[in-house]
């Protein structure tokens, strides 16, 4: 019931109940609250492809397998994930993870990818020099190229390379084509890989440096 209070005249007077503010319209309610099913973030939370360093890394999900175990019940299925990181300036690596769903394994085969990350030897956005490598049945062919030229490659040798930060390479796969021995094999030709001054290094030789040469002086004419 509302309060009832007496004025000064003696009349009674019915207090109004206090009105609340209207409220926004539905679309103005949609905006403030985001879109359904997006989750808030904290200003702390990092990015997802980010590295305890604060450096973003690239992930790549090379392929997907789903094996099967027959019980009593049915059938249960298990996923194994490939996914290769790289942070793009000279360090990548692989992994593989198992779980029993998809998204699990993806996040699994990363967190153990970063864990094996290797620094790997570049000259500008290309290879040093030319190098072959072979796992198990795959044989992986790597060519430096000029600059402009692109990543010639095929989707699982292209995925380990532009994790690395190759820019301009020519790559030939020859053998198997089981994804998991092409990675590997991509990855042990681009560890084989020396630049000029990492191998002066090793012999104790310091690189010397050649003069350019000067355009020869007028010849006196007659």
């Amino acid at each position: 019931m509302a309060d009832i209070e007496k004025t000064e005249g003696g009349a009674e007077e019915q207090q109004q109940p206090a009105q609340s503010p209207p409220s926004p319209p539905p679309q103005q309610q949609q905006q403030q609250r985001g879109p359904r099913g997006a989750r808030r973030r904290k200003p702390s939370d990092a990015p997802e492809n980010a590295f305890e360093g604060g450096e973003e890394l690239m992930e790549k999900v090379v392929y997907i397998n789903r094996s099967a175990k027959v019980v009593k019940g049915g059938r249960r299925f298990n996923f194994s994930a490939l996914v290769v990181v790289g942070d793009k300036k000279g360090r990548v690596g692989y992994a593989l993870g198992k779980a029993g769903e998809v998204a699990d394994a993806i996040r699994r085969g990363g967190e153990l990818a970063r864990n094996q990350m290797q620094p790997v030897s570049l000259k500008d956005a290309t290879i040093p020099h030319e190098v072959y490598s072979q796992y198990g049945g795959a044989k992986v062919l790597l060519r430096p190229a000029s600059p402009g030229t692109g990543i010639i490659a095929g989707k699982t040798v292209r995925s380990v390379l532009e994790s690395a930060g190759v820019k301009d390479i020519l790559s030939k796969s020859l053998g198997s084509k089981n994804a998991a021995n092409v990675v590997k094999a991509t990855l042990q030709a681009l560890l084989m890989l020396r630049t000029r001054e990492e191998i002066y290094k090793s012999r104790g030789l310091q690189i010397k440096k050649v003069e350019t040469p000067k355009a020869p002086g007028a010849v006196p004419t007659a």
